[in-house]
């Protein structure tokens, strides 16, 4: 099969296109999916890069969320069929990553696809929809609650902006930082006046005057660094904060714990280090009844190219210099009738300077 191999830690220019790769083997619990999209996230860079999410490398082809159609089935399968349309995050659970062609995978951590849903969009929804289902259920939320949310125009704070206002949680406020990202909020439902500008002067009394002059009772943070220390002042004591990025400054462990708060460290990674791959799967299915629902959407998606070293080198490119324009950058594995309508190219440049 074709993929896209990072040979080692560096530049883009140490990715290289393999078409003699080893069709991956199944085992008696896992589907064969010949892949027809995938998604590029943050991790994707920064394993690259050579930094500490390397050690989630299991496989020189990168990627980590797709949708396909299942070709193979190992003799244990009772969920699916050869020919079903499904999405995953596959994340270090499948026999290689998703610049490729095909992948393995256990069958626990797949959904079906939705019927309405392209498989651009499907691709673009496991990562961030399941991170923000997590932040949803563990938190101990009510319904009059005010909830702050950092980062929000990303691709796991739209899931959970959206997520949020399907079940009826209004006290939103959240932050954005140009006009672009304020629009994504506002078509994910969100009113202008519970978006702040991060780039505010005295960005603590502006929240705090957003939300009445009251704290409060839940921070939300996809972003670290010092909005970390932005959340830690503006929960009430005994709040809850929940890190979703694990970039938290000391400062802010010091607030947070003279705070009393209750800190929630989301991560997927932890449930397929406890072998739970359950929870992918389970998970991965309520989200595609809400998107059958229409409950929640799919995000915006903007289609690079083939699978080609351009287009992976390009998509690295946009997310490390944060130009994705509010939308999930999407690579096909395959040339298809979905991908020639409604999507949005990028001029390819030169990546490798």
């Amino acid at each position: 099969m074709k993929a896209i191999l990072l040979k080692d830690f560096g530049p883009v220019t140490n990715f290289v296109l393999d078409e003699n790769v080893p069709m991956p083997a199944i085992g008696d619990h896992d589907i064969l999916v010949r892949i027809r999209a995938t998604a590029f996230n943050p991790i994707d860079y920064q394993m690259r890069q050579g930094k500490t999410e390397r050690k989630r490398m299991h496989s020189n082809i990168l990627g980590r969320e797709f949708s396909g159609i299942v070709v193979k089935i190992g003799k244990s399968i009772t969920l699916f069929k050869v020919g079903d349309e499904v999405f995953a995050a596959s994340g270090s659970m499948g026999s290689n990553g998703t610049y490729a062609q095909y992948i393995s995978v256990p069958e626990d951590i797949v959904a079906i696809k939705p019927d309405h849903l392209t498989f651009g969009e499907a691709a673009a929804i496991p990562q961030g929809y399941l991170t923000a289902l997590q932040v949803l259920t563990r938190l101990p939320v009510k319904k009059e609650d005010a909830i702050f949310i950092t980062g929000a125009a990303g691709s796991v704070g739209l899931a959970l902006v959206k997520l949020f206002l399907a079940q009826g949680y209004e006290q939103l406020l959240v932050t954005a930082g140009n006009a672009e990202s304020i629009r994504q909020l506002i078509n994910a439902g969100l009113a202008a006046h519970q978006i702040v500008n991060y780039r505010e002067d005295d960005l603590v009394a502006k929240i705090m005057s957003m939300n009445g002059g009251a704290l409060f009772n839940h921070s939300v943070d996809l972003v670290g660094g010092a909005m970390s220390e932005i959340c830690a002042q503006v929960i009430v004591t005994n709040g809850s904060y929940a890190d979703v990025t694990a970039l938290a400054t000391p400062q802010a462990r010091e607030g947070l714990f003279n705070k009393g708060a209750l800190i929630f460290n989301i991560s997927n990674y932890a449930y397929s280090l406890s072998g739970n791959k359950k929870y992918y799967g389970d998970n991965l299915r309520k989200i595609a009844l809400l998107l059958t629902e229409n409950s929640i959407s799919a995000p915006d998606i903007s289609i690079l190219g083939g699978l080609s070293v351009q287009t992976v080198a390009t998509a690295h490119a946009l997310l490390e210099r944060n130009q994705t324009q509010g939308t999930k950058l999407v690579m096909r594995i395959e040339d298809d009738e979905e991908f020639k309508e409604n999507i949005n190219f990028y001029e390819p440049f030169a990546y490798a300077k």
